[in-house]
């Protein structure tokens, strides 16, 4: 089955941020569907980070970034923009997560600025371009623009037998979650300006 996704020429962030919106105000009142976590890594990966992949069934995006120590860095963004609740909700997302590694290759003094209160929204726009609002798992994954949360647009491409989102390079696919899937990145995707 392939995820049909929305070309990159329609504007639908009005649509995502309402979404985005009922998520945070409906949550607290939604359960976890039941999910199996696995995982598929490519042939040859260029990374040695190692990636915890056993979760329990009912667990959420968050509550697998949470229990890695390798994305500690990516849910202290998480809280700090405020969007723990749509992370935790049962709406259906692929989230391409960065590690603390790929955090880490931001230049000088760019996380710590991103992460004071003052800079909210700018985190909330990085941290929504990194999610698109469907379940797409990497057998489902095909080159070419996919609208993100934040409202832009995602190119996806197959190098080398790996796959790229925008210039990130997916270290790892297809952990299942009650609420969607992560693939894990090798960098930080910031949104070009408008």
């Amino acid at each position: 089955m392939f995820v049909e996704f929305i070309p990159a020429s329609m504007h639908f962030s009005s649509l995502f941020k309402e979404a985005l919106t009922a998520a945070l105000i409906l949550s607290p009142l939604l359960g976890a569907m039941p999910a199996q976590a696995e995982i598929s890594k490519p042939a040859e990966s260029t990374t040695t980070t190692e990636i915890q992949t056993s979760q329990p069934a009912q667990s959420s995006i968050l509550d697998i970034a949470k229990r890695n120590e390798n994305f500690s860095t990516f849910v202290a963004a998480i809280q700090a923009a405020g969007l723990e609740k749509v992370l935790s909700s049962d709406g259906q997302f692929t989230v391409f997560v960065p590690t603390n590694e790929a955090f880490a290759k931001l230049s000088e003094g760019q996380l710590e600025a991103l992460l004071k209160p003052e800079n909210k929204n700018q985190l909330i726009s990085i941290l929504t371009y990194h999610v698109v609002p469907a379940t797409v798992t990497s057998a489902e994954i095909q080159p070419g623009a996919v609208t993100t949360v934040e409202g832009r647009s995602l190119q996806l491409a197959i190098v080398d037998s790996k796959v790229k989102v925008n210039q990130a390079t997916v270290i790892a696919t297809d952990i299942k979650a009650s609420n969607g899937v992560i693939h894990i990145i090798d960098s930080v995707i910031i949104p070009s300006a408008q």
